[in-house]
């Protein structure tokens, strides 16, 4: 027996959906009191921050060169 996989096309760029997904993480952080879960909504926010700044550099020209 196949298995298929679910498949779908991304309508927003990797880089709209983090920065959705960090403004969405920093409005529930501000509602928390200081504690676990807020620095746990804290870490995710650097994360998506990270995969952004990962992108970026990926994305421009001549800083990564591959050797041949």
């Amino acid at each position: 027996m196949v298995i298929k996989r679910r498949r779908f096309k991304q309508i927003h760029s990797l880089e709209e959906r983090l920065a959705q997904n960090t403004a969405k993480l920093r409005r529930q952080a501000k509602k928390l009191p200081p504690g676990p879960a807020q620095e746990d909504i804290e870490r995710k926010i650097r994360q998506n921050e990270t995969a952004t700044d990962f992108c970026e550099m990926l994305r421009s020209p001549g800083r990564l060169q591959l050797s041949e």
